[in-house]
């Protein structure tokens, strides 16, 4: 059964929209997901419910900016003025310690795709304890310190010109432009997003997946990747957490899998003692949505209950 609830943000203005899917029977596990930029959690109801089937309780929000947790529409792309990142790491902890209170005794699982996969980053190196695994799902490649600076100067630039609700196409063409080169067809400007025409068209006409970020949200991007690319906070990550990278092979999100690969070797190098990668063929950046996803959910599911079996 699937319901939705809101929450009291970080930012102590805006009530953050929640999803849950609830299983008829015993809950088994927990699983929590992190959505990506420009989307929203409602997109993932297809796995959600494939899970809750197979009696996993799910649960996700959408992020400050993001689709139901926005309360005009300036608000779209932007986090917090000052402590944007803060904020919606903060929100992330707080629905697991929400949901934690709900089902104290199971598994509990989180899983990140994209920008949601970098924020779940920055949290396992937080609040990594206690979980009995973490997803990485189309991984964003790691940036050049130099590139990630350049681009929190330029944010805060413009902020001090046009503010920091400002749109810049500049800035989004710095960040995301670049992954259309490879799939030019005509057809789209996201044709990265995944080869399924059908999921692609629902995806381009979804009102809640075509606003643009704000310099704010930007910058709360590059910070976060800054702060979690420090090779001492990699160390921060508990060694005992299960980690599975997924990726397309085929997602330029992600190197083509060469970026992904890197960071799964940094985990490895730490000392993190179960890290697992897999790159699927000819899948692009959402692979919950590509040609394969039926495959893609029952690796996925497989995953959780091996380890899900190791905690009880």
């Amino acid at each position: 059964m699937r319901d939705e609830f809101y929450f009291p943000s970080k930012d102590g203005n805006t009530e953050i929209h929640t999803v849950e899917w609830k299983p008829e029977g015993e809950v088994k596990a927990v699983l929590q997901i992190s959505h990506g930029m420009v989307e929203h959690i409602v997109r993932y109801d297809e796995f959600a419910s494939f899970l809750c089937e197979r009696g996993y309780y799910v649960v996700g929000n959408d992020h400050l900016g993001h689709g139901k947790s926005v309360q005009a529409k300036s608000e779209y792309g932007f986090f917090n003025e000052k402590y944007g990142n803060v904020c919606v790491l903060g929100d992330m902890h707080t629905l697991r310690q929400r949901t934690m209170k709900k089902y104290p005794d199971v598994p509990y699982f989180m899983l990140g795709h994209s920008m949601g996969s970098s924020l779940l980053r920055q949290y396992i190196q937080m609040y990594g304890n206690g979980l009995s695994g973490v997803v990485l799902m189309g991984a964003v490649a790691d940036h050049k310190k130099a590139a990630l600076l350049f681009g929190k100067r330029l944010c805060r630039l413009m902020a001090a010109f046009r503010g920091w609700h400002y749109r810049s196409k500049m800035v989004d063409n710095l960040a995301i432009g670049g992954y259309n080169k490879k799939f030019k067809t005509g057809n789209s400007k996201a044709d990265w997003i995944t080869s399924d025409c059908d999921r692609l068209e629902m995806y381009s006409s979804d009102p809640l997946c075509s606003f643009r970020f704000t310099v704010n949200a930007y910058y709360n991007i590059f910070l976060g990747m800054l702060n979690m690319q420090r090779k001492e906070s990699v160390y921060m990550i508990p060694k005992v957490l299960p980690v599975l990278f997924v990726s397309g092979a085929e997602d330029p999100v992600g190197e083509f899998g060469k970026g992904v690969r890197k960071i799964y070797e940094k985990y490895r190098a730490a000392g993190i003692q179960d890290v697992t990668l897999r790159l699927y063929t000819g899948d692009r950046h959402e692979i919950l949505n590509e040609t394969d996803r039926d495959q893609v959910q029952k690796d996925l599911f497989e995953w959780f209950e091996e380890h899900r079996k190791e905690k009880v």
